[in-house]
């Protein structure tokens, strides 16, 4: 698109989460440093290395649509998407306005799969076992096993339900989209949206992740390659990322959303404005599947890019003497080599300058909610930005001495913000960085 660039912020926001299901609760357990990681009541893991996850409880899905039945019985990740949305869709105010254009409004999210497709080896898997651990003849179904998975079918678990039940709920019937590049698919999803709308294919936007995998499968897989804290003793402190003795992520679940639109379209109705996305980055490490190449070279790449996207000199400090952005959202799962790997990535990128940003990690209270990660770390981002305090990383008592920057240690920190920047790296070798400003 020719012309001046178009500017997108932000309207409104929406999560759900395994410590909390709206944006207050959520964000001030964030700043009090607190946690939810429990042992996991979705199946009996009490043989499997690890027996703990961070879980959405006692949420309800019908309550944030206007008629459940139009929904049939979605999956996980569509019912978490719709709060997120519905949340999102009310702080944005767009519903007091009739005269928005359906074909100029569009979705693009970065959703996984809903749970396992096969249910009668999920009904399996979920038979009671005896106290040994061994599954006993009769198959007996928990309350919430039932309530979430009994008569959810083959096509509510693919990917692409969360973009279109929300489409259905709120009439978007402009470009829908949705991308599966694991841990990093909902800070695409973000990136992407604001590139299409920047070339005038939508003037709102849904976008953000939701996603599930809290499920035997799930739970298997990534104890087979080793990337899951195995702390069974103590999950509360599990996840500790850039900590010595960190062993591994937390599995977690839920969604993040938000609306975007053009700061014209915004500006034309009058909307409150949380933020800007003024830059993102994307790049692919071309290395091994599930590890990241030694040198950081995907990570930095994608921060670059979003940096230059955003018009910001990584060695160039601001008029104040600050650094062009002032914290880092780290992707800091927990593992050895995340946590190693994107700090090195980040001392490339900033050079000296690197020990001046801050940089934690809300994983270490909320565990790794996959798809969903990226798009709730921003949302963080832009609540760090109207409130000018940083929440902290927490469980992080003995430092790696190899890992040496501003990690925001166990509590949180009160300092000005004007430009964040978000990482979300993914299995595959999936890089993509975010900058997100006050307007």
């Amino acid at each position: 698109m020719s012309g001046e660039r178009r500017r997108i912020v932000i309207t409104g926001i929406g999560w759900v989460t395994p410590m909390g299901h709206d944006i207050e609760t959520v964000w001030q357990r964030l700043l009090k440093g607190e946690t939810d990681i429990t042992p996991i009541e979705r199946f009996d893991a009490r043989t499997f290395p690890t027996t703990f996850a961070s879980q959405v409880r006692d949420y309800d899905w019908t309550k944030f649509v206007k008629d459940p039945s139009l929904h049939g019985q979605p999956g996980m990740h569509t019912q978490f998407a719709l709060g997120a949305a519905r949340q999102a869709w009310d702080m944005s105010g767009l519903g007091d306005h009739a005269d928005l254009d359906p074909h100029r409004f569009g979705i693009y999210l970065g959703a996984g799969e809903g749970v396992l497709d096969f249910q009668s080896y999920q009904k399996t898997c979920l038979a009671s076992r005896d106290e040994d651990g061994r599954t006993v003849d009769t198959v007996q179904w928990g309350e919430a096993a039932t309530k979430f998975l009994d008569g959810v079918g083959e096509v509510e678990q693919e990917p692409n339900m969360p973009a279109s039940h929300i489409s259905r709920e709120f009439g978007v019937r402009g470009p829908v989209y949705n991308c599966l590049t694991a841990c990093a698919a909902s800070t695409q999803a973000i990136g992407e949206a604001a590139s299409m709308m920047r070339r005038g294919d939508a003037d709102v936007m849904f976008s953000g992740g939701t996603h599930t995998m809290l499920h035997v499968l799930g739970v298997t897989g990534f104890n087979r390659l080793t990337a899951m804290s195995t702390r069974n003793d103590d999950p509360a402190t599990a996840s500790r990322p850039f900590s010595k003795n960190r062993d591994g992520f937390v599995m977690g679940e839920g969604s993040g959303i938000i609306i975007m639109e053009t700061l014209d379209h915004a500006m034309a109705r009058g909307a409150n404005v949380l933020g800007e996305v003024t830059g993102y980055g994307s790049s692919a490490d071309a290395y091994r599947i599930t590890d990241i190449h030694p040198e950081g070279r995907g990570p930095a790449v994608a921060m670059l890019e979003a940096l230059a996207d955003a018009g910001l000199e990584p060695s160039k400090r601001r008029e104040d003497g600050t650094p062009p952005v002032q914290y880092i959202s780290a992707h800091g799962t927990s593992t050895n080599e995340n946590d190693s790997i994107e700090t090195l990535a980040s001392k490339k990128v900033f050079g000296e300058m690197a020990y001046d940003i801050p940089m934690t990690s809300i994983k270490s209270m909320m565990g790794h909610l996959i798809c969903a990660a990226g798009a709730v770390e921003f949302i963080t981002c832009l609540l760090m930005l109207r409130d000018q305090v940083i929440p902290p990383t927490i469980n992080l008592h003995e430092p790696d001495p190899e890992l040496d920057l501003d990690y925001v240690p166990n509590v949180k920190r009160e300092t000005p913000l004007d430009t964040c920047l978000s990482n979300s790296f993914g299995f595959g070798g999936q890089n993509n960085t975010l900058v997100v400003s006050r307007v």
